[in-house]
């Protein structure tokens, strides 16, 4: 207590026991965002509140980035004092990261004392950069920001801005996580005047710049195509497609107007007029319907207030076709392999260059063409479908398209039978060279609706062989396999073999072709005796062949390419030889040149060159006079006369007359051309009609070496017409005959008339009295001296001409 002046003050003083106390100023510690790499501190006191001194031994320190420093330990604080210590946080990376400072001391009120930390690295903003540094008219530039370190989880907002207002840009870009950097758009409007802009990004107290040059503003329009081709397209049916109006400039175009010209063609998809601005664009959708096949044409005019122009033409095309309607075969159901027939059909007649359709067959077992097409002018086009045979029925879906249009048909598939055909069932191999292979083809073919398997072709006959297929051999249906079947005789003469075939078919396990052929021997020469003809006349040539000729002969083809020269079409070498004859006719010529001769038999042709020169025309006749002798008046007598042609070139008789009464000329008709050799006849008749001597000449004229003009001297006798009788007398009689008497009666009658006037003292009579024409009966009767007649003789008749 104290006291002064009688004021007294107390104070009570408590005492207790001695305690050491250590206090922190925090028990927790948040540095915030702290730029990766850059420290950040902040301070801890440290103060001994108790009693007595309080010693801290130790400290320990968690977390990345983490560090103390201001202090060193063991640190005895007495009563009242204080120490500070410093704390750091320098993030290497970004994110939030948290730790722990333990604090042991011998404070009453704990010997463990714990500070929690926290803090959260954030990238430092180095870089603002944009694509372009100036934009002409509006339009956008694609800006970034770059950090110096990858943003953390939850990535980074940094603050954006621009200093105009004809560039706008977002409030802020994040960066993302795990990125260093992150890019906006900056959008620049169209100026009249160019000018300056500053972008700025932000964050964290850091900002970074970039300038970027305005330019005035241009107007353009720009179209995607200039042309629009639509190609093939079905009838009413309507196709699209687009063209795209871009404002390419720097300030907005504004287009009028859109105008289609031309048949089945229109545009839609816009109002008018529109304004795009710069980089904005439009789609105008263009459409062609085709009423009628055939090729259409147009054009799409567009307006607008570009710079480029005020009018913008795309042309327009495109072709109508008719539409594919239907798909049909004629066959709906097929039990075994074969072909069915089927059609396509248009809607219309197809336009000029056809229209293709496509064709495709669901089932391997049907096959197709890829494309059939329908000609033009028509409506429809046929095709085959082609069938295997199988083993279950099944069902082959058949699809026809053109454009967007397709038609199918269903086509009922069977199992079916293995059937073998051969494309002859004999092989005839006719005349062929010894030693000279020919060949012929057989086509066994798989004709049925399953595989057919030919397990063996067997050949018989000298001469014959087959190739072109290993057996076994299957032969799938519609397959065909080629046997090559040669002859190669080795002597002439006929022969005969057989292929005798071996199979599965169901027309019968084996089938036989037969086989035949003839060796002939080769032609090998042509000759003549002589090598050179003067005028006319006859060669002797002849034909040897390389073997001898087999029964029946050997027939060898003759030519001449010489009208002067004829020779036989064909001469036969006889059986058992090797050669033969033949003579060539030769003409005479008026100038000098060659005959060729020509052999062939087979494929073996042989030939003679014959040389021919100009010849000698003569004539001869057989006689140089003629004779007729005696004639009975009116009965006309014949005798002929041969010309000849004897020299070495024709001899023409251009006329033959005759002179003399009774003397005519016949049997010939001029001019008459003999060749040599040749001969002709002419007739010369004498018909006298009064009795006498006659005589003539028969003058031939020709062209004859041996003189223009040949005579002929003609001669005879006219006698009239008369019927001599002539008898025998009596070889003994007692009275003797003085003469006869001769009667005379039409042939039939009995009415007899004596013709003499006076007895016949002669055995002889001639009755001049006759008539042409007639037949006459005639008797005679002898007279003794007395006039005493005797018994008629036998009667004897005669025919008058």
């Amino acid at each position: 207590s104290a006291s002064a002046g009688g004021v007294s003050e107390n104070f009570l003083l408590e005492l207790n026991a001695a305690a050491a106390t250590l206090s922190l100023s925090s028990t927790s510690v948040n540095f915030g965002n702290v730029v990766v790499s850059t420290t950040a501190t902040q301070t801890l006191t440290l103060s001994s509140t108790g009693t007595t001194p309080v010693t801290i031994s130790t400290t320990s320190l968690t977390g990345a980035g983490f560090t103390t420093s201001g202090a060193s330990f063991p640190l005895t604080l007495n009563p009242n004092q204080s120490a500070t210590l410093t704390l750091q946080f320098d993030p290497t990376t970004a994110g939030s990261t948290t730790g722990e400072l333990e604090l042991t001391t011998n404070s009453a009120n704990g010997n463990l004392k714990t500070v929690d930390l926290a803090g959260t690295g954030v990238p430092e903003l180095t870089a603002l950069t944009c694509a372009t540094q100036s934009i002409t008219g509006a339009g956008t530039d694609n800006c970034t920001v770059m950090l110096n370190a990858a943003a953390a989880a939850g990535g980074l907002s940094i603050s954006l801005a621009s200093n105009n207002s004809a560039v706008t840009v977002p409030a802020s870009v994040t960066v993302a996580a795990g990125s260093t950097s992150a890019t906006f758009a900056a959008t620049a409007a169209a100026v009249n005047v160019a000018q300056a802009v500053t972008l700025t990004a932000s964050v964290g107290g850091i900002a970074r710049t970039t300038g970027l040059q305005l330019g005035a503003a241009t107007i353009t329009l720009t179209l995607s195509t200039t042309s629009v081709a639509f190609g093939n397209v079905n009838v009413n049916t309507p196709v699209t497609q687009t063209v795209t109006l871009s404002s390419t400039g720097t300030s907005a175009v504004t287009v009028t107007s859109a105008t289609v010209a031309g048949t089945g063609f229109a545009v839609s998809g816009v109002t008018f007029p529109l304004t795009l601005n710069p980089g904005q664009t439009a789609t105008l959708t263009v459409q062609f319907d085709p009423t009628a096949p055939g090729a259409d044409s147009g054009s799409l005019t567009i307006a607008s207030n570009s710079s480029s122009g005020s009018s913008s033409l795309i042309s327009l095309s495109g072709a109508g076709l008719p539409a594919l309607s239907g798909l049909i075969c004629t066959n709906g159901a097929m039990a075994a392999a074969g072909t069915d027939s089927c059609t396509v059909t248009l809607n219309a007649a197809a336009p000029a260059g056809g229209l293709a359709v496509s064709l495709v067959s669901n089932n391997s077992a049907v096959t197709v063409p890829a494309a059939v097409t329908v000609a033009a002018g028509s409506a429809s086009a046929s095709f085959t479908a082609t069938v295997a045979s199988v083993s279950t029925t099944q069902t082959a879906t058949l699809t026809a398209s053109a454009g967007s249009v397709a038609e199918t048909f269903a086509l009922q598939l069977g199992s079916g039978v293995p059937t073998l055909s051969i494309s002859a069932t004999s092989v005839a191999f006719g005349n062929d060279n010894v030693n000279t292979p020919a060949t012929q083809s057989v086509t066994l073919s798989s004709t049925g609706t399953a595989p057919v398997t030919v397990s063996a072709a067997m050949v018989t006959g000298a001469g014959f062989t087959v190739s072109g297929a290993t057996f076994p051999l299957t032969l799938t249906p519609n397959q065909t396999a080629t046997l090559t079947v040669q002859f190669d005789p080795a002597v002439a003469g006929a022969a005969s073999g057989s292929i005798a075939l071996t199979s599965d078919s169901s027309t019968g396990t084996s089938a036989t072709v037969s086989l035949s052929g003839t060796g002939v021997p080769v032609l090998t020469a042509l000759s003549c005796s002589s090598g050179s003809m003067i005028g006319t006349g006859t060669d002797s040539c002849t034909v040897t062949l390389n073997a001898a000729a087999a029964v029946g002969g050997f027939a060898v083809t003759l030519a001449s390419n010489n009208s002067a020269v004829t020779v036989p079409a064909t001469v036969t070498v006889a059986a058992g030889a090797t050669s033969a004859g033949f003579t060539a006719t030769v003409a005479s010529v008026s100038t000098t040149q060659t005959a060729t001769l020509t052999a062939s038999a087979g494929s073996a042709t042989e030939i003679f060159a014959l040389q021919l020169s100009t010849g000698t025309s003569t004539l001869s006749v057989n006689a140089t006079s003629v004779a007729f002798g005696d004639v009975v008046l009116t009965v006309p007598a014949t005798q002929s006369i041969t010309l000849t042609s004897t020299g070495t070139a024709s001899v023409t008789v251009s006329a033959a007359t005759v002179s003399g009464t009774g003397f005519t000329l016949s049997g010939g008709s001029f001019p008459l051309t003999l060749s040599p050799n040749q001969t002709a006849s002419i007739s010369v008749q004498f018909d006298p009609t009064t009795a006498g001597a006659a005589s003539g000449t028969l003058t031939v004229t020709s062209n004859s070496s041996t003189g223009s003009s040949t005579p002929i001297s003609l001669s005879g006798t006219g006698e009239a017409l008369q019927v001599n009788l002539a008898w025998d007398a009596p070889a003994s009689s007692s009275d003797p005959v003085a003469g006869y008497n001769v009667y005379r009666a039409p042939s039939g009658s009995t009415s007899y008339q004596q013709l003499n006037a006076s007895t016949v003292t002669g055995t002889t009579y001639a009755d001049t009295t006759i008539q042409t024409g007639q037949t006459y009966d005639y008797i005679v009767e002898s007279v003794d001296a007395s006039g005493v007649t005797s018994q008629p003789s036998n009667m004897a008749s005669a025919v008058i001409p």
